[in-house]
């Protein structure tokens, strides 16, 4: 087991005498290899979260820049940071928040082609992605790589997620028919409150944190759905 340094006891000490988690459960985070794909409004959160929590080794996977749009919900990325990659201003966040995590930046769009290399070496995946096909593709990858997903996805005031395991109800369980993309509303045209990306990414690092540490039931085969306005959670069970 992963040792814990006496900086690292004081730092993560909430979690330590946290029955549940403990010193074991800490252990564990430090040993963890946490995927992210994508660094946007569900990424933020997933990121911050996870680092906080000492995740040991972080990788993350975007190709795109900084714009002054991201910055509404976006939260890990800075003014001053505009036009860097997201890649390497989450690198730079993670830095700044918890020197004991290994940040591994991919700087590179994640593909069929590509999926399961960018995979090699993590316990688990995350998918902060903005679509469907990309989505679809994550997590073909995470399946065929027995990998744990944890997925997210947003649109306006509304928000899901939900954890898909190696031996358990899977992508095409919740979504056995493949959508035309131009049905599917993009955050571009119909906007979505930078909150509600909080509310969810905080959810996806929340069950990362529990399958790490075996804490709590992870929302295998079901999808937990937020509604903003309303205030109100709702599941529904699949496969």
């Amino acid at each position: 087991m992963t040792s814990l340094s006496p900086t690292e006891v004081k730092r993560y000490s909430r979690h330590i005498v946290l029955r549940g988690v403990g010193g074991d459960g800490q252990q564990k985070l430090k040993a963890a290899r946490v995927l992210v794909v994508g660094a946007g409004g569900l990424g933020s959160p997933a990121i911050a979260y996870l680092a906080a929590a000492g995740v040991g080794t972080l990788g993350v996977v975007d190709h795109d820049t900084v714009g002054l749009s991201n910055l509404q919900r976006q939260v890990i990325h800075q003014s001053s940071g505009i036009g860097m990659p997201k890649a390497e201003s989450a690198a730079q966040f993670v830095a700044g928040l918890n020197p004991h995590v290994t940040f591994v930046p991919h700087a590179e769009r994640i593909t069929a082609d590509n999926a399961a290399r960018l995979m090699t070496g993590y316990d688990m995946v995350l998918d902060g992605t903005d679509n469907f096909s990309t989505r679809a593709v994550t997590a073909a990858a995470a399946q065929a790589a027995g990998l744990p997903l944890v997925s997210g996805a947003v649109s306006m005031f509304d928000g899901q997620v939900t954890v898909f395991m190696p031996k358990g109800p899977q992508f095409t369980d919740l979504y056995p028919d493949t959508p035309d993309e131009a049905d599917l509303p993009a955050c571009e045209v119909v906007g979505v409150l930078g909150a509600v990306t909080g509310v969810i990414g905080t959810l996806m690092a929340m069950e990362a944190i529990k399958l790490i540490t075996g804490v709590g039931e992870p929302l295998v085969g079901r999808l937990l759905l937020y509604d903003g306005r309303a205030a109100r959670f709702d599941e529904m069970q699949y496969g």
